[in-house]
């Protein structure tokens, strides 16, 4: 413990220089409650595990934050692992150190059904966490840096699993926050673990030419130094190899030898002001020949992170290309540690950051994600958080950052829903382009925009690249569209039943639907139909979710006693009874009546059907998800259990409707496709609804429901055509 306490000692010496008027004595505090609470537990390479808290608080002070970070930063594994509670933490340290520490804190106490759902719910949590306060990721990612530099001590399994959550979740998190510096050590640790054969390949090729490269180094970084030193630039310059993973990433995506790739070398060039940036740009560019195209201004441009700096590739007189980056110290700050460079607050105003707006773009961005699940969540960060971007100019001169790949679409949500919406058309560069026309750098994007406009189609939903347009989207479908999302939905969710092998018998089952409905969060089935229409959860994950309580639901059933059977239950026919088909169909318990196929839900074998006794008129067969038949609660002796027969018999009659974008020849094309799959068309109308859009009824006839799924999937792929549903009552 004494080699602990004088560590301590010289962190608080550092404190002291840093961080002027810091309460120290809290500090202390906070790492003698961390001593305390983590008593005798040691880290895999046997050291006191409070060794860990402060190697992180050492990191936190290094980056720049501030007082409450410190002591977060002792406490961070609290909660976590020992018996302190967040109550504990906020009486002794305060609110925002115990919001801080609980935002890092993972969700232990839940069970869950995969690995990948526990980091997703965990990495979720602590984003939506870092909304309230920026600081929780910058000591998550302190955190994860010490956990990786003493990874060696761990197995080789958990080495690779944390090598490769922290390549694809933490170093692009410390990208996107502008902390380069960490980033580049992070990639190089990890990729060090998840491929050490090609990394060893590398660091050997580096070894046997190090005295090369260093001398490289050493003359290109005298020359630019005596050129600045003549016109008088007080500068530092500094030369370097790239680092690892930049390399292994050349030489493997590119399929090179260390020798191939050229441009192994950068300098930095750190000035005063922003004038002799520009300045020793020039100069650089007298010495060396400039490379074209390879001229980057990130000062009159920067990076939504922030990140500015004036970057330029030149050839030297060796023939040996390299990159110069020119900024200035405050530049330098920033391209280092990012958004924590930033961290510094207004007098008598604790817990409100002065640089806020620095990183007001995460917490929009993150804001967008709360209502996803967890696998949504983990690809639409994915997608805007890690992806690349592309920076385009509004009419005014106003950057945009979008996802690599975006669109015009993209960029006017990106502005403000009503722009999306009302969206018409787009001029990209002066020139007219298509919905779907990806953007480029540097792009100038106009919004052409209408009163009249109907609004986003479904279309665009496949033509979008960002979670902040595809989640306006489908709130507009959400408020707008609700009946035709019952019925898209409806059908989408009967389609993955099928493909599963359920029914929507199984789903309607007393003993499953009230379970199924709070395992997917959704009082009444409605409410989950219009979901899947918008897209506000897909049908695969609503029937993996409903599918668990139907197998819940049947393993109880195996373990209680067989109930006596009653009218309104689906029970196949004793074995018994040997009743002769009816046009195709068995009633129980009414063998040879006269059978007749309802008109309101029309259903073909391989549809659950149940039967009514009517009046005179034998019986008449339902779907068992005929709206009549689920609605049916006055008169329960007259349904009757009916099944198909075995051999199929004839074709069967039902009707299908269409929704689709209006236009020349979409009927045709319609009875086209149902021709070419050899189906009798027995009636077919069609009407314009007067909003550009069309509704189509046609009755056809089928040989059974495999048949009539695979046409309605053929008529889906007709231009136009927006949803195909079966009437059910």
């Amino acid at each position: 413990m004494s080699d602990v306490l004088e560590k301590y000692r010289q962190f608080e010496s550092a404190i002291i220089r840093t961080i002027p008027g810091a309460n120290t004595d809290r500090i202390r505090s906070a790492f003698e409650f961390a001593r305390l609470h983590h008593g005798t537990q040691l880290r895999k390479d046997g050291t006191e595990f409070v060794t860990h808290p402060l190697a992180v608080a050492e990191i936190v002070l290094e980056i720049g934050l501030d007082e409450d970070s410190l002591c977060a930063a002792f406490l961070h594994d609290c909660i976590e692992d020992t018996d302190a509670t967040f109550e504990e933490i906020e009486k002794l340290f305060g609110p925002d150190v115990a919001i801080i520490v609980d935002g890092v804190t993972k969700l232990t106490r839940v069970t869950y059904t995969s690995k990948e759902e526990e980091q997703m719910e965990n990495l979720r949590k602590m984003l939506i966490a870092m909304v309230r306060d920026i600081r929780v990721i910058l000591i998550k990612i302190a955190d994860r840096l010490h956990n990786m530099r003493t990874i060696e001590y761990q197995t080789a399994e958990k080495q690779r699993e944390k090598a490769l959550e922290t390549m694809e979740i933490y170093a692009p998190i410390a990208h996107r926050l502008g902390m380069q510096k960490i980033k580049w050590e992070l990639e190089d640790l990890s990729i060090d673990y998840l491929d050490p054969i090609g990394c060893g390949k590398i660091k050997r090729g580096l070894r046997r030419q190090q005295a090369r490269d260093e001398s490289f180094l050493s003359r290109v970084r005298e020359m630019i130094q005596a050129r600045l030193l003549e016109e008088e630039i007080k500068c530092k310059v500094e030369g370097r190899i790239k680092h690892l993973y930049s390399i292994y990433r050349k030489m493997y995506e590119q399929n090179k030898e260390l020798a191939e790739v050229l441009d192994l070398y950068a300098f930095r060039v750190i000035v005063d002001d922003i004038e002799d940036c520009y300045y020793v740009m020039g100069l650089v560019h007298e010495l060396f020949h400039p490379i074209p195209g390879k001229i980057k201004d990130y000062i009159s441009t920067p990076k939504p992170n922030d990140y500015r700096s004036l970057h330029t590739s030149v050839i030297g007189s060796e023939g040996v290309p390299f990159e110069v980056q020119i900024r200035t110290v405050e530049m330098h700050q920033t391209a280092e540690y990012g958004i924590a460079a930033h961290w510094k607050y207004k007098e008598g105003r604790e817990g409100k950051v002065a640089d806020e707006e620095k990183f007001a773009w995460v917490r929009r961005q993150l804001e967008s994600y709360q209502e996803s699940d967890a696998q949504d969540f983990f690809q639409a960060l994915k997608i805007d958080m890690f992806a690349d971007e592309v920076f385009v100019y509004t009419p005014g001169g106003d950057v945009v950052s979008l996802p690599a790949g975006a669109t015009p679409i993209d960029f006017a949500y990106s502005i403000h829903s009503a722009i999306g919406n009302t969206m018409t058309g787009a001029i990209v560069n002066r020139r007219m382009v298509t919905f779907s026309h990806i953007l480029q750098n540097g792009d100038i994007v106009e919004i052409l925009t209408s009163k009249s406009s109907k609004g986003p189609t479904r279309d665009w939903l496949n033509m979008i690249k960002s979670t902040e347009a595809r989640n306006k989207i489908r709130q507009f479908f959400k408020k707008e569209k609700r009946e035709e999302n019952i019925l898209h939905g409806k059908m989408n969710f009967e389609a993955e039943l099928k493909r599963q092998n359920l029914q929507m018998s199984d789903v309607l089952r007393e003993d499953v639907l009230p379970k199924a409905l709070a395992r997917v969060s959704f009082s009444s089935l409605e409410d989950m139909f219009a979901a899947i229409g918008y897209g506000g959860v897909s049908s695969q994950k609503a029937v993996n979710k409903i599918r668990e309580e139907i197998r819940n639901a049947d393993k109880l059933k195996k373990k209680e006693p067989e109930p006596e059977p009653s009218p309104v239950m689906v029970l196949k026919p004793p074995r018994e009874q040997k009743a002769k088909p009816v046009k195709g169909v068995m009633v129980e318990s009414l063998p040879g009546c006269l059978v007749k196929f309802a008109k309101c839900c029309a259903p073909v074998p391989g549809d659950p059907i149940i039967g009514f006794v009517t009046r005179g008129f034998g019986v008449s067969v339902h779907r068992q998800d005929c709206v009549n038949y689920l609605r049916s609660k006055k008169e329960p002796d007259r349904w009757v259990n009916s099944t198909w027969a075995d051999t199929e018999s004839g074709t069967y009659s039902t009707e299908i409707q269409i929704s689709a974008s209006d236009r020349k020849s979409l009927a045709m094309d319609i009875m086209t496709v149902l021709n070419a799959l050899d189906i009798k068309i027995e009636s077919f109308s069609a009407r314009n609804l007067g909003d550009g859009t069309a509704f189509i009824s046609a009755t056809i006839e089928v040989k059974n429901r495999d048949e009539l799924v695979r046409a309605m999937a053929r008529l889906m792929s007709v231009q136009g055509v927006t949803d195909t549903r079966r009437v059910d009552g």
